[in-house]
């Protein structure tokens, strides 16, 4: 797939986010002069090429009141991540949930599961329910909360190397 003008114009016009609008597609098809559908075509033939991974919502916790950011970090046998992993990103108060690897012997932990709370209290208590959820498959576990708040951006690209394998 080769990136033409149209596809550049798209994607500079996402990198900041989606606007904050009921149809945020046909904002975009109006900014950069194309029709509603053809933004969503283009959208989604480069998300199943990977030039976009994923397009979701990145909400400011801080501004919806949760105020306590705890990534939990577990100890599960390396052959159950994947399957514990698919278990916990479900859970409606997990943000994100991904496998990293361990460092022993100061760092065992290779399951992490990003929870928000309006305190610290409330965190404590989610983890506490991912921990019953995995029962003694959790060896152990830590809480990292935030110390600060980092920014958090779209889309970056340069148009460096436009041509991929896919051809859709």
């Amino acid at each position: 797939m080769i990136l033409d003008a149209i596809d550049r114009a798209l994607i500079a016009a996402t990198q900041e986010g989606l606007p904050f609008r009921p149809r945020p597609y046909a904002a975009i098809a109006e900014r950069i002069g194309i029709p509603e559908t053809e933004v969503r075509r283009r959208l989604g033939r480069m998300l199943e090429c990977g030039i976009i991974r994923r397009i979701g919502a990145v909400p400011n916790h801080y501004r919806l009141g949760y105020r306590a950011n705890g990534m939990s970090v577990w100890d599960v046998a390396d052959e159950e991540t994947d399957r514990l992993g698919r278990e916990i990103g479900a859970l409606p108060f997990v943000s994100h949930c991904y496998r990293r690897p361990r460092h022993p012997p100061d760092w065992p932990y290779n399951l992490f599961a990003m929870v928000h709370g309006r305190d610290r209290a409330e965190v404590e208590s989610k983890v506490a329910e991912i921990a019953r959820l995995l029962g003694e498959a959790a060896r152990g576990y830590e809480i990292l909360y935030s110390l600060r708040i980092l920014k958090k951006t779209g889309l970056r690209t340069r148009f460096a190397g436009e041509k991929t394998s896919c051809s859709a």
